[in-house]
């Protein structure tokens, strides 16, 4: 069996430089650098930049006109059209996802669940995000279908800061566990009620953002 091929050092980078910016630890109106990106993440200045322009182009970041680099805030408007979006891609690729799911794989979800349960017991935000992620994108990843899959990672981008942000003012609101209904109804092999469960996890999710921007 080959051995993989490591990835480059700017793709490295770049992924660890969203990762910041999908679960949060760069807030909305936080200012991006350059050597803030080298200094937290121990990288050179080129990779580091490419990361911010990359980044900037996927609408994860956005450039002012002085040429700072900021998180967005997220506004009312953007959170409609990333509910709007986000409803009729994810919900298709949980559908897809749950034609026919082997029962190991089934078993991975349940276990990833286990750990967004498990953060939310204990209040840690970090972990809450990063396994609640991995749950939508574990399973989306038996889809099969990479255009969505990848339009999806993209608006995830969109509503990382502002989720981070809000779970950090209010907590981790309990709400009845849409990934249990998700992963009972992939037992059954019922994948139209698959996805209906992931559309209602993506509703409760924003109306907990939306919430708090109508609060200011």
């Amino acid at each position: 069996m080959s051995a993989s091929v490591p990835l480059p050092t700017h793709e490295i980078t770049y992924r660890r430089a969203r990762d910041l910016v999908l679960f949060g630890e760069l807030l909305p109106g936080e200012a991006v650098t350059i050597q803030g990106i080298v200094d937290r993440l121990d990288a050179g200045v080129t990779p580091a930049r490419e990361a911010i322009r990359r980044l900037t182009a996927e609408g994860a970041l956005q450039a002012q006109d002085n040429r700072r680099v900021l998180v967005p805030h997220l506004t009312m408007e953007q959170l409609q059209e990333l509910t709007y979006a986000r409803t009729g891609i994810e919900p298709q690729l949980a559908r897809l996802a749950g034609v026919d799911m082997a029962a190991e794989d089934i078993e991975t979800l349940a276990r990833i669940d286990g750990l967004v349960t498990d953060a939310l017991d204990t209040g840690d935000i970090r972990a809450y995000l990063r396994h609640n992620h991995a749950f939508h994108m574990t399973l989306y990843s038996h889809a099969e279908a990479e255009i969505l899959q990848t339009v999806a990672a993209a608006l995830w981008l969109r509503v990382g800061p502002s989720l981070r942000a809000v779970c950090a003012q209010e907590g981790t609101e309990v709400m009845p566990d849409m990934h249990q209904v998700a992963i009972s109804a992939l037992r059954d092999g019922d994948a139209e009620a698959v996805g209906e469960a992931i559309h209602q996890d993506i509703l409760q999710g924003h109306a907990h953002i939306a919430r708090a921007l109508e609060a200011g």
